[in-house]
């Protein structure tokens, strides 16, 4: 069985690299909006803030660590958040490209997609006539024919580069059930070490979809290959991510919200920000007779390396 987990931590992913700027006004894409949108999440509850950077100038998703250094140490200055950096990206980044700010950053977390998958945004575009910039809708139509690549050689050197160089620990993203199976050879390498941090997802074409049967499956999985060696959470896309994190609760588990994962905070209503989904979620939690973890439970809970060595 994992290692109970005595408070519920709840994660916000930011921004993400699949939402476009046309999709919600909310989304954060300048350093402002992420400083004040990262540090008003953490003030309502989240005590991770899973962080990815666009370009100010149109709202793309880039790899530069200047972008990063516009607004992570606003968050480190106004908030005691664990500050978790994608290893993710955003579309056609290469390996190389999506290791420039960690490596440079430096941080206390990095999250770590656990293989390759087909990773279908394709759908999206059909939603909308419009554009507010000529890169969105031939970025979301170019997945019908994109692989995110991470191969077991790519996640080694991941877990090298930022792991054993640079002290960082890992929020593992499992997309399907066969990630949990290479996070089991990663540990059985030791190329990580207990405790570790799974992220279960579910509802992101290519991966698994997004039925609760299916949540239970990866949770007794999860527990098969781990035993007591990990803590764990849920984030679900769209509409189903407040349901999957109620069920996460009711489990044991954390929970993962924010802009990145869905832009919505009830059925047609977009939510006017990060903080607002991390309400929602806080009040669903204590209202199960739950307590949410504080980012020092986090970092004594995964043996974080702490604020003061990070690179920013």
């Amino acid at each position: 069985m994992p290692r109970r987990q005595d408070k519920v931590i709840i994660s916000c992913a930011l921004t993400g690299g699949i939402h476009t700027p046309t999709m919600s006004p909310a989304l954060p894409v300048s350093p402002d909006m992420l400083a004040e949108q990262g540090v008003a999440a953490a003030r309502a509850g989240a005590a991770i803030l899973h962080v990815h950077a666009r370009d100010p100038k149109d709202g793309r998703p880039t790899p530069d660590p200047a972008m990063y250094l516009a607004f992570l140490p606003r968050l480190k200055e106004g908030c005691e958040a664990v500050i978790n950096v994608t290893t993710g990206g955003g579309l056609n980044m290469t390996v190389d490209d999506r290791l420039k700010a960690p490596t440079m950053l430096r941080p206390e977390m990095c999250s770590l997609n656990m293989g390759s998958m087909n990773f279908g945004l394709f759908p999206l575009a059909e939603r909308y006539q419009s554009w507010k910039h000529d890169w969105e809708e031939p970025y979301l139509r170019s997945t019908e024919d994109f692989v995110f690549k991470n191969t077991f050689r790519d996640i080694a050197r991941i877990l090298s580069v930022l792991g054993k160089e640079h002290g960082c620990r890992f929020e593992h993203e499992c997309y399907d059930v066969g990630h949990l199976y290479n996070l089991a050879h990663i540990l059985d390498r030791k190329l990580i070490e207990p405790p570790f941090f799974v992220q279960l997802i579910f509802g992101v074409l290519g991966g698994i979809g997004p039925d609760l049967a299916n949540l239970m499956f990866m949770k007794q999985t999860a527990d098969r290959l781990f035993g007591s060696d990990y803590l764990w959470s849920v984030l679900a896309a769209g509409r189903h991510q407040m349901p999957f994190a109620a069920q996460s609760v009711l489990l044991g588990g954390s929970v993962r919200v924010g802009l990145e994962d869905s832009l919505f905070i009830g059925p047609g209503k977009l939510a006017s920000s990060n903080a607002e989904q991390v309400t929602k979620v806080r009040t669903i939690i204590e209202a199960l007779g739950y307590e949410i973890a504080t980012p020092a439970d986090v970092r004594q809970q995964l043996g974080l390396k702490g604020v003061a060595a990070v690179g920013f």
